[in-house]
């Protein structure tokens, strides 16, 4: 860039390259990157780190990352939940609880997670396991005829972002009723068959969730294009547009 186009990297282009580096799972190389930055990491710079670190397993760069970004902002509760479902992906139960209980010391309250849905010029809104829409009787039949059409299709719930208090089947189904299942199941009985379903959520989605809208994709022979905290993610036929790295 220098020698070339004579264009001084800025802190945009570094957080570039730390998320291509994540992305081939060149950890070692991206916390290399950052640490030989001219200036001090932002949290897209750190938080791109920490996410390939998610996806990746890496758990040492995983926590220096998240010190980082702690102290960034003491009170993220995004760093906090994610390295926690890190723990948690690896088996590490013992820290995933004292994460946190360091969530519960601060204060740090992650926000509910709410996805919405338009249809008909009407924006429905859901919340984890909401029965207050007044079609929720057909939702939840539609919520569970999805999930075991997905589950003939190869679905298997990913249980380890699940709070592990609870035993097998409830947290299968504390996965099953997220909100973002929820809207794509009010948008596959309120629209038009071979129609796209739309879907925002405020909140990073889930392994879990991902991974059925996915198959949901493939199954209905339909198009899903959900916008989470992070990214678009456009499902069709049985694929995100993501790449699975998010």
């Amino acid at each position: 860039m220098l020698t070339v186009y004579g264009i001084h990297p800025s802190i945009e282009h570094y957080g570039c390259m730390v998320d291509m580096l994540g992305r081939a799972g060149k950890i070692a190389e991206a916390e290399k990157l950052i640490e030989e930055m001219p200036m001090k990491p932002d949290e897209f710079v750190l938080g791109g780190l920490l996410g390939a670190c998610r996806i990746h397993g890496n758990l040492s760069v995983a926590e220096r990352a998240a010190q980082k970004l702690l102290e960034l902002d003491p009170d993220d509760a995004g760093t906090v939940v994610l390295l926690s479902n890190i723990y948690s992906s690896l088996g590490k139960w013992g820290k995933a609880k004292q994460t946190r209980k360091l969530m519960a010391e601060r204060k740090i309250k992650k926000p509910p997670g709410c996805s919405l849905i338009e249809v008909d010029g009407v924006v429905h809104e859901f919340f984890k396991g909401d029965r207050s829409h007044p079609r929720s009787s057909e939702i939840y039949k539609m919520l569970e005829d999805m999930i075991s059409r997905i589950k003939v299709a190869g679905y298997v719930p990913n249980k380890s972002e699940v709070l592990f208090e609870m035993d097998e089947e409830e947290k299968e189904n504390a996965l099953s009723m997220h909100s973002e299942k929820l809207a794509i199941s009010f948008g596959l009985i309120n629209t038009i068959p071979g129609t796209r379903i739309r879907v925002v959520k405020n909140l990073r989605v889930c392994n879990d969730c991902h991974s059925a809208a996915k198959l949901v994709s493939n199954v209905y022979n339909r198009e899903i294009v959900l916008r989470d905290r992070n990214r678009f993610h456009h499902f069709k036929d049985g694929l995100c547009s993501c790449k699975d790295f998010w």
